[in-house]
């Protein structure tokens, strides 16, 4: 048998030394446009930041380690231009001689990855304006960061590459600024965690701009740059990363006539493979059918494409036996002093697609709080209302974020329920976790969502909670005038039995605390007297890290 893979990192370098491994007669050939195979495409960011200060770690096996390894024609500086389907045939173009020849095929797997979105903006194509999406890229930036005076940097777009470069930049003392054209940041995120993140950034000196985004890049005099903004500000920068977005790399796909993706990526089935039975494909370049919403998306992560290569070689060489399940999406990212993660689907693509879900807040710590080094962090889950089935998380925080992301990602995929978090045991000891995990706190306050013992809203909802409502601060007194979410009267928890009497049953009762378990006990205590009454998800801590900021900038200005 003959293979021929196309594109030499993650999926593809992956399926290629999985299929050695599985057939040590098959002819093996890895096509790679670049210089370079199976590298860690990850760590770039960390590279021009210094947190990774050799760039041989960047590379996990070179072309010639690769083929005395695992016997593989590999074959860099050459680029695939044609696909015959018809005839198994690929037409290549060595970019060192110019020249073009034939290959053929029994088996062809696509691993073109993606490509930078660079829209048609005046000056996208001047000097230091770069994207990052391999070792030439980096190399680049490195290189104007070392030999010119960079003492401004401006990162278009606020996604993964995008803050990891925002923040390796500030590593290196060079003042940056962020602009994101969509609402928030990190879009994997609801708006309300996004908002944290959002501060986290601009605690660093960062400045960020939402819902604004990029129009002209002019040149000056003195090699900076202009940047011209959608709300008609202008700045000067001396550096541009554009980290606008990605498309998948489906050109020679679409022209050998494969099935395409409403979102871009080529179809493949649960074998990985494509509308052509002789064809697989794998990482960015795909789509496929997502476990929560019922639609295609691609899938712009390297842990899937590593699994997807793995799965796609038994199945090229054993038939097609292994199925992928599709991914969940399993995300997380440093942000200066916190790290957030998440996996499933947010609220706004559940609404999307019109999946029916509820979301609550939890805040625990990454160990027994009592235990030195305890940090706090923030979960907020959303799941089925009748069934229970969890269908997405976000935690961001210090200490243990990984772990917990890794927990939920685990649930989700096993389509799990509430029941199943409460339940579930972890490996306790002080220094690790509490007796009753953040995980099975947040089991436990959807819980009660689910069985009407506690009913909630949210920090946009408390933003309209107007003076004629009814909003009631449960906290101390030292901690209500310290700060108060508007239009709260301060009735403290262990006195509020004493005030029953003065609280009206013809209208809703809303409740608060400062992370949600006092709330919770006010809500039982005024629900089982007659009282209609919700609580704060998250409490009035949750509130003032993103809605309440805004509105205490109001109060400010």
């Amino acid at each position: 048998m003959k293979y021929i893979i196309i594109g030499a990192v993650a999926g593809g370098a992956s399926t290629a030394a999985r299929i050695r491994r599985l057939d040590e007669t098959a002819e093996i050939i890895m096509i790679e446009k670049g210089n370079y195979v199976s590298y860690a495409n990850c760590g770039l960011p960390y590279y021009i930041g210094d947190v990774i200060k050799d760039r041989d770690k960047l590379f996990i096996q070179d072309a010639a380690s690769f083929k005395r390894r695992f016997n593989i024609d590999v074959r860099v500086k050459t680029e695939a231009i044609e696909i015959d389907p018809k005839n198994n045939e690929l037409t290549l173009l060595d970019l060192d001689s110019q020249k073009t020849y034939k290959e053929s095929y029994d088996k062809l797997v696509l691993s073109t990855g993606a490509v930078p979105i660079k829209p048609p903006i005046p000056g996208i194509n001047s000097s230091n304006v770069f994207t990052i999406r391999d070792v030439h890229d980096t190399d680049l930036v490195k290189a104007v960061i070392k030999n010119e005076d960079v003492k401004h940097a401006t990162v278009i777009g606020g996604g993964f590459i995008g803050i990891e470069m925002m923040e390796n930049m500030s590593h290196l003392g060079i003042n940056v600024r962020l602009i994101e054209r969509a609402p928030q940041l990190l879009t994997f995120l609801d708006e309300d965690m996004a908002l944290m993140a959002k501060t986290e950034i601009e605690s660093h000196g960062v400045v960020v701009d939402v819902n604004n985004g990029l129009t002209e890049i002019k040149d000056n005099a003195d090699s900076s740059k202009t940047i011209v903004l959608e709300n008609g500000e202008e700045f000067q920068t001396d550096l541009v990363i554009l980290s606008i977005g990605v498309l998948p790399n489906s050109f020679l796909a679409k022209a050998a006539g494969l099935d395409v993706g409403a979102r871009g990526g080529v179809l493949v089935n649960e074998f990985m493979q494509t509308s052509n039975s002789d064809i697989y494909a794998v990482g960015d370049v795909i789509e496929f059918h997502h476990p929560i919403c019922e639609a295609s998306y691609p899938i712009y992560l390297a842990g899937p494409a590593n699994k997807q290569g793995r799965i796609c070689a038994n199945n090229m060489v054993n038939g097609n036996t292994k199925a992928f399940k599709g991914s969940v999406s399993t995300t997380i990212v440093k942000v200066f002093g916190k790290t957030i993660g998440a996996t499933g689907s947010n609220s706004r693509m559940l609404t999307n697609h019109k999946i029916k879900h509820i979301t609550s807040v939890t805040h625990g710590s990454s160990n027994a709080g009592y235990y030195p080094g305890a940090s706090q962090m923030v979960i907020k889950i959303a799941f089925n209302p009748e069934t229970g089935v969890l269908l997405g998380a976000q935690v961001i925080g210090q200490e243990g974020v990984d772990k917990r992301v890794d927990i939920f990602s685990t649930y989700v995929q096993n389509k799990q329920t509430i029941d199943d978090l409460m339940e579930f045991e972890q490996a306790y000891a002080p220094p690790f976790s509490s007796a009753k995990d953040p995980v099975n706190m947040a089991g436990f306050v959807a819980n009660n969502i689910m069985d009407n013992v506690m009913h909630i809203y949210s920090p946009a909802d408390a933003v309209e909670i107007g003076s004629s409502e009814l909003l009631i601060d449960v906290r101390t007194p030292l901690e209500f005038e310290a700060g108060s979410i508007p239009n709260a009267i301060n009735i403290e928890l262990d006195e509020l039995r004493n005030h029953l009497p003065e609280l009206s049953k013809d209208r809703t009762i809303y409740v608060y605390c400062e992370v949600g378990l006092r709330g919770y006990l006010a809500s039982r205590i005024l629900s089982q007297h007659g009282y209609d009454v919700q609580n704060l998800t998250g409490g009035y801590k949750f509130w003032k890290n993103t809605y309440g900021l805004g509105i205490q900038e109001l109060v400010k200005a």
